[in-house]
């Protein structure tokens, strides 16, 4: 919930906003781990980077949104819009075109743009784009300030859709395992905690946008909010162990749109000795305010 583990490791969090700087920062070594699209990081892979998934960051927390106005009601009617992704590298830009073969549609049946996330809700209000399909709190974002709404959760078309994983370079994991179980063992404490009393009033993750609104995402809270709790299970923070049969679906995918050159196996890519056993995991007990936090991680 701060910057500290449990037993008082200090983790520097940086804020990237587009995944091409976030990706050369991990290769440069300025960085030892990153939430990264999992496409991206199983190319990185690919290509020879000494990286591996360990962890995923929460499960869904992405949309299809387009604008308030719009006529557009269902996917097909998307034909001959444009729709901005957050990169080819990008399983966000994967359920699209998983999308265009479902309902029977040419590849080129939808302009697909690159486009850095905090771009998209502008463009969408400035029509410069007919729609966007991104991770929170983007697609909140366009909602709350009422120029955009949501076509589709993914939720709804990729059940327990994965967006971003826990990526770390080898040389971490090989030379300091008990920081990256640390780094790990925090991120699911903290997911079980915001779904603690998702059924009893999701106290949790109000508080929780308090502290991450104000002190790591620079977004206000009530933005947060809306992503935490409309609807609750808008984003979820448990089954957070990497798939196998899940990512084997994603490599086939992004070999088949020729994301990625050659098909990899599980192992080559992935590392899940760190997910934890969550029944053992130490379980958050408060969580500070905003001016408590800050001073935490000072």
């Amino acid at each position: 919930m701060t910057k500290n583990s449990s037993v008082g490791t200090e983790f520097q969090a940086e804020r990237f906003s587009d995944f091409p700087t976030m990706k050369e920062a991990l290769i440069a070594r300025k960085i030892d781990a990153t939430f990264m699209i999992v496409p991206l990081a199983m190319k990185l892979v690919a290509d020879g980077q000494p990286v591996k998934i360990v962890y995923l960051g929460h499960r869904d927390g992405s949309a299809l949104v387009v604008g308030a106005q719009s006529p557009v009601q269902d996917f097909t009617q998307l034909s001959g819009k444009r729709v901005a992704i957050p990169s080819r590298f990008s399983n966000q830009h994967l359920l699209m075109q998983r999308m265009l073969k479902k309902n029977g549609m040419a590849k080129d049946a939808i302009t697909l743009v690159e486009m850095a996330p905090p771009e998209m809700p502008g463009a969408l209000a400035a029509n410069a784009i007919d729609g966007y399909i991104v991770g929170e709190p983007h697609c909140a974002k366009a909602e709350m300030e009422g120029y955009g709404r949501v076509l589709y959760f993914m939720k709804d078309l990729w059940p327990d859709f994965i967006s971003c994983g826990l990526v770390v370079r080898q040389e971490v994991i090989n030379e300091r395992p008990e920081l990256v179980q640390e780094l790990v063992d925090g991120i699911a404490a903290s997911g079980l905690w915001l779904e603690d009393d998702v059924e009893d009033g999701a106290a949790h993750r109000k508080q929780a946008a308090a502290v991450v609104g104000k002190l790591y995402y620079n977004q206000k809270p009530e933005l947060l909010e809306w992503v935490l709790t409309r609807p609750l299970d808008r984003v979820r923070y448990d089954d957070l162990l990497p798939p196998r049969e899940n990512f084997d679906e994603i490599m086939d995918l992004a070999v088949e749109m020729n994301v990625i050159q050659k098909r990899m196996a599980f192992e080559e890519y992935c590392d899940t000795r760190f997910a934890p056993n969550l029944g053992a995991i130490r379980r958050v007990q408060n969580f500070p305010p905003p001016d408590v936090a800050a001073k935490s991680d000072k």
